[in-house]
C-alpha cells in the first residue's frame, strides 16, 4: 500500500472515532431523561444560600434569598413533580438597586400543586447562580383555593428566622423595627411609614424577615404584630425553630 494511501486510511479512522465519541455523549446526556441537579444544570454558575417558609396555610413558599434590598427577584415555576419544585429567579434589567446585601423574601404562590404536608425539595436558578434546600412538610396545612389576605408567618432552616406575610402595595415593604421573645410570644413591632410616602395601588403577597434567638419555646411560638397597619394580631409562626 503507498503512504499516501496509508494515510488517508488514517484521516477517515480518525474522523470515525471522533464522530463515535460525539455520538456517544450526545446519547448519555439524554439518557433516561432523568433530571440535572442544580450544579448540573447551571454548569460553572455560582452556588448561593436559600431558605423557605410556609405561608398563607401552605398556598404560598417564602424564598429567602441574598442581594440587594431594593430589587427582590420573581419566580417563575418551571416544574412540580415528585416532590421537588423548581423556579427561575428573574431580575428586573431596568431596576436601580441598592448595593447591600441583605436577607430578601420572593413569594411563589403554588396554585395547589404542592402538598404542605410533605417534604418539598426546592432548586432555584437564576442569572448566573443556583441554590438548593429543603423545606419539610408541617402536618395539619390546608391551603385554601384563595387566600383570605391575612397575615402568616412560617419559620426557614435559619435558626431564629421566621417570614411574615402580608398583603398590600408592592413598592411598599412593612419594615421590621424591633422583636421581642416572651415565653412563646414574639412581638414584631414595625416602624411607622413616611407620611409622605407614595405607594402603588396594587395588592400582593410580601415578605419580610424577622430573627429571634432567645426563645423558651421552639414549637407552638406566635407572633404578635403591632406598628404601621398591623393592630396587635397574634398569628401562628408555622413549622419549627
Amino acid at each position: 500500500m503507498s503512504r499516501s494511501a496509508r494515510t488517508a486510511l488514517s484521516v477517515v479512522g480518525i474522523a470515525l472515532l471522533v464522530a463515535g465519541a460525539l455520538t456517544g455523549c450526545a446519547t448519555a446526556i439524554g439518557a433516561g431523561g432523568s433530571a440535572s441537579t442544580p450544579s448540573e444544570s447551571a454548569g460553572a454558575s455560582n452556588e448561593i444560600e436559600v431558605d423557605a417558609a410556609w405561608l398563607d396555610g401552605g398556598r404560598i413558599v417564602g424564598l429567602v434569598t441574598y442581594g440587594s434590598s431594593t430589587c427582590i427577584p420573581t419566580a417563575v415555576i418551571e416544574t412540580v413533580e415528585n416532590g421537588v419544585l423548581e423556579v427561575s429567579l428573574v431580575d428586573d434589567p431596568d431596576a436601580a438597586c441598592t448595593r447591600d446585601m441583605v436577607p430578601r423574601v420572593t413569594p411563589i404562590e403554588l396554585m395547589g400543586d404542592v402538598d404542605p404536608t410533605q417534604d418539598l425539595e426546592i432548586r432555584v436558578t437564576g442569572e448566573g447562580y443556583y441554590g438548593d434546600t429543603d423545606l419539610d412538610g408541617v402536618a395539619g396545612l390546608a391551603p385554601a383555593a384563595e387566600t383570605d389576605y391575612l397575615p402568616t408567618a412560617g419559620w426557614t432552616d435559619e435558626d431564629g428566622q421566621f417570614i411574615i406575610l402580608s398583603w398590600g402595595s408592592s413598592t411598599c415593604l412593612p419594615v421590621v423595627e424591633d422583636v421581642v421573645a416572651a415565653g412563646s410570644d414574639v412581638t414584631v413591632t414595625f416602624a411607622t411609614p413616611p407620611a409622605d410616602q407614595a405607594c402603588t395601588m396594587d395588592m400582593v403577597p410580601r415578605g419580610v424577615i424577622a430573627q429571634v434567638m432567645d426563645l423558651d419555646e421552639d414549637d407552638d411560638v406566635f407572633a404578635i404584630l403591632q406598628g404601621a397597619e398591623f393592630a396587635g394580631a397574634r398569628i401562628p409562626i408555622v413549622g419549627s425553630n
